[in-house]
C-alpha cells in the first residue's frame, strides 16, 4: 500500500517530529511504501530513509523558501521562524501554495496514495484537501492550543476546510477531542473523531538491569563530551556529559525530560526537590531539556542549600534516541506540566522502561496515568498529582513514595508498567489505525473515551 504523510517540520527532536519518524518506520516495517513530506533537509542521513517500493520510506522536502511557520516560537537552523499568527496573509498564501504544489508533484511522480495523513489541524489538512487527496488528520494539540483556539477568527476557517474533507480525525486523548469539538463548529465532527494516541518505540525504550542502564548513561556521556556547543540544538557537549556523569553517580535518580518552560511545571519539581532530598539524601535530579526558563531555573537552584543545589544537573537537550538510553537508569520520572498535554508521551516512555512516572492529573497525562494504573492498582495514587496550591508537596510525596519501594517490588512494578505500554501503544498498532482512519474505516478504531479528563 502506498501511504503519503504530510508533516511540515523535522524528523528529530520531540513531539510530532518523533511521531512522524516513528510512524513512517512502522508503516515501512509493515511492508508499505511511504512518502513523507517534511522540512528535514538532513533526512537522508537517517538510516531508515531510502530505497523504493514496499517497505521503504522516501522523504520529499517541499521548497517553501526560508520562512517556516510554527505554533510555538523556537529555533530552526536555516529558517526564519514565525508563529502562524505573525504571518502576513501573503506569507501564509505562499506557504500553502508551495506545499500544495509539492504534494501534487509527488502524487504525479509516484502515483495516487492508497492512504494519506495530514499532521496538525493547520495547515496540513488544508494542503492535502487542496491537492485533492483522501486523508485522515492527526491532531497533536499544540496546533489547537497555541494557534487555532487563541485566534479563531483567522484560523478556524482553515481548520474547517481541512476537517470537512477528512475521512477521520485522530486525537491522543479525550481532552484534545473536547477542545477540537468546542473549537470547530461542526456537529458531525465527533462522529468522525477517534482515539489515535502516539506510540512508544519499545525497542528503543525498554528496561535494563541497573548496572547496564548506568553503563549506558556513562557511555552516552563519553560520546557527547567532545561535541562543540550548539546553540541551535540547545546543548553544550562537555557540560551535558558532565551532567549525565553527575546524575549517574548518585542514587536514587529522578528524571525530568522536556522543554524548560513554565508551562512544563519544571519549576514546581525544583521547588519539591528539597523535600525529596530530606527523605533520600543521596538522590540526584537530572533536567534533560532546554528552553527559555533555563536561566531562571539556574537562579532558583542556586538559592537552595549547597548540597541540594549540587544534586541537580541540567543536561540541555537530548535526542529522542538518547533519552531512551538515559531513562532506564532512573527510579522515577516526573511530568509536572501545568498546561494541557494531548498525550502523556514522556510518562508512557518512562513506563516502557520500567520507570514509574509521576504526572499532573489533567488532560492527556491523566488518561495515560489511568491506563497505567490498571497495571499497578495498589500504587495508582503515586502515578499522578493535582495541580494547585499543594502541587509542590504532592510531587515530593509521590516521588518519595516511588523511591521508597523495596527493590523486588520496584522490579515487579516496572515489569507490569512495561507490559501495559506494549499492550496499548505499540507503533505497529498506531500505523494500522492511521491507515484505517484515512480509508474511512472508523469502525476499526477505538472511540474517544466518554467523560472528562480534567
Amino acid at each position: 500500500m502506498r501511504v503519503l504523510i504530510f508533516h511540515g517540520y523535522l524528523l528529530r527532536g520531540t513531539g510530532s517530529n518523533v511521531y512522524n519518524a516513528s510512524l513512517a518506520r512502522a508503516l515501512a516495517g509493515l511492508g508499505h511504501e511511504v512518502h513523507l513530506l517534511c522540512q528535514d533537509r538532513a533526512a537522508g542521513e537517517l538510516d531508515w530513509v531510502g530505497g523504493s517500493g514496499p517497505g521503504s520510506v522516501t522523504v520529499h522536502v517541499p521548497e517553501i523558501g526560508g520562512l517556516l511557520p510554527v505554533y510555538v516560537a523556537d529555533r530552526y537552523e536555516g529558517f526564519e521562524v514565525k508563529t502562524f499568527p505573525e504571518l502576513s496573509e501573503a506569507e501564509l498564501d505562499r506557504y500553502l501554495a508551495a506545499n500544495v504544489e509539492a504534494v501534487r508533484a509527488v502524487v504525479e511522480d509516484v502515483g495516487e496514495p492508497d492512504a494519506a495523513l495530514a499532521n496538525h489541524l493547520i495547515m496540513g489538512p488544508v494542503i492535502l484537501a487542496r491537492a485533492g487527496l483522501r486523508y485522515a488528520i492527526k491532531v497533536h494539540g499544540s496546533d489547537l492550543s497555541y494557534t487555532v483556539m487563541p485566534h479563531p477568527e483567522r484560523f478556524v476557517p482553515y481548520a474547517r476546510e481541512g476537517t470537512d474533507a477528512a475521512s477521520g480525525l485522530l486525537v491522543g486523548s479525550r481532552h484534545t477531542a473536547e477542545d477540537l469539538w468546542r473549537t470547530i463548529p461542526d456537529p458531525g465532527l465527533p462522529a468522525r473523531t477517534r482515539l489515535g494516541p502516539p506510540g512508544v518505540d519499545t525497542r528503543e525504550f525498554r528496561s535494563a538491569p541497573e548496572a547496564e542502564a548506568l553503563a549506558g548513561v556513562v557511555e552516552l556521556a563519553e560520546e557527547i563530551a567532545g561535541e562543540p556547543p550548539d546553540e541551535s540544538f540547545g546543548r553544550d557537549g562537555p557540560a551535558a556529559a558532565a551532567a549525565l556523569r553527575e546524575w549517574a553517580g548518585g542514587s536514587p535518580r529522578v528524571l525530568f525530560v522536556g522543554k524548560l518552560l513554565r508551562n512544563k511545571g519544571v519549576d514546581l519539581l525544583v521547588s519539591a526537590w528539597p523535600q525529596v532530598r530530606r527523605a533520600h539524601p543521596g538522590a540526584r535530579l537530572l533536567l534533560a531539556g532546554f528552553g527559555e526558563l533555563r536561566d531562571s531555573l539556574a537562579e532558583q537552584i542556586s538559592e537552595l542549600d549547597g548540597p541540594t543545589a549540587a544534586s541537580i544537573s541540567i543536561s540541555g537537550r537530548l535526542e529522542h534516541s538518547e533519552v531512551g538510553r538515559v531513562m532506564p537508569a532512573a527510579q522515577t520520572l516526573v511530568m509536572p506540566s501545568v498546561f494541557p498535554e494531548a498525550f502523556g508521551m514522556v510518562a508512557a516512555e518512562a513506563a516502557a522502561c520500567g520507570v514509574p512516572p509521576v504526572s499532573a492529573a489533567h488532560s492527556g497525562m491523566l488518561e495515560v496515568s489511568s491506563e497505567l494504573a490498571e497495571a499497578v492498582p495498589e500504587h495508582a495514587e503515586l502515578l499522578s498529582f493535582e495541580v494547585g496550591p499543594g502541587s509542590v508537596e504532592a510531587i515530593a510525596e509521590r516521588v518519595n513514595g516511588w523511591l521508597a519501594l523495596p527493590a523486588p517490588e520496584r522490579l515487579r512494578v516496572g515489569e507490569a508498567l512495561a507490559a501495559r505500554v506494549d499492550e496499548l501503544w505499540s507503533w505497529e498498532r498506531v500505523a494500522e489505525g492511521v491507515i484505517a482512519a484515512s480509508r474511512g474505516e472508523l469502525e476499526r478504531l477505538a472511540p474517544v473515551p466518554s467523560g472528562g479528563s480534567d
